[in-house]
């Protein structure tokens, strides 16, 4: 028999499973905890990894409602486009607390889905470039591969421009580095992570987490 999941991964795979998808998560004896890590991890392309990334807003009453973008690995949240994107003019990223009070799970295990309360998301894309993405799956060495159509049924997502504009160079730069290290930019990116300084995203991949 296989053995049990932990109960974070399991949380994401029944999430998965209400919506009629099936999961492969893959678990890994290394960390999955950036993106560079994550795609070494499973052989993709750095862009192949999703990073999910927490930000907050004020609600009405005072408490602080979570946003969660997914994130093309190389990219970086631009603050300016998601407040458009959103409606909402005070935005910032989730502190590591915060992250995990709102999503219920930790900073470097991130996941797309399974969260403990709604979670408004909005996603890259740019992972719409490839057939196969990888996202967290709920612990910092889980993850799953999944197509970007599905990913954004599964999440409830909407698909809008919210990263920083990337110049000519920094593409060549992705490509010039084969070993899938970091992208010149030092931004951590796996699914699960939360983001980096204000304006990125780096540090909630979880899954491939921010």
């Amino acid at each position: 028999m296989p053995s049990p999941l932990a109960a974070p991964i399991q949380r994401v795979v029944d999430a998965a499973a209400r919506k009629g998808v099936a999961l492969d998560v893959h678990v890994f004896a290394e960390s999955t905890h950036t993106a560079e890590e994550a795609a070494a991890a499973v052989g993709a392309e750095l862009g192949q990894i999703v990073k999910s990334l927490v930000f907050v807003t004020p609600a009405q009453d005072g408490t602080l409602e979570p946003i969660l973008c997914l994130v093309s690995g190389p990219n970086r949240v631009d603050l300016a486009r998601l407040a458009a994107v959103t409606g909402e003019t005070d935005i910032r990223r989730a502190t590591a607390n915060e992250a995990r009070a709102l999503t219920g799970f930790t900073i470097g295990g991130i996941p797309p889905i399974g969260h403990e309360r709604t979670v408004r998301v909005a996603m890259d894309p740019d992972l719409g470039r490839f057939e196969v993405v990888w996202a967290a799956a709920g612990t910092p060495t889980a993850v799953f591969p999944v197509p970007p159509a599905t990913l954004r049924m599964l999440a409830n997502a909407n698909v809008a421009p919210i990263c920083e504009e990337r110049t000519r160079g920094d593409v060549l730069g992705e490509h010039a580095d084969a070993a899938g290290t970091a992208d010149g930019r030092g931004q951590r990116a796996v699914a699960g992570t939360t983001p980096g300084p204000a304006g990125s995203g780096s540090g909630n991949a979880g899954a491939a987490g921010a």
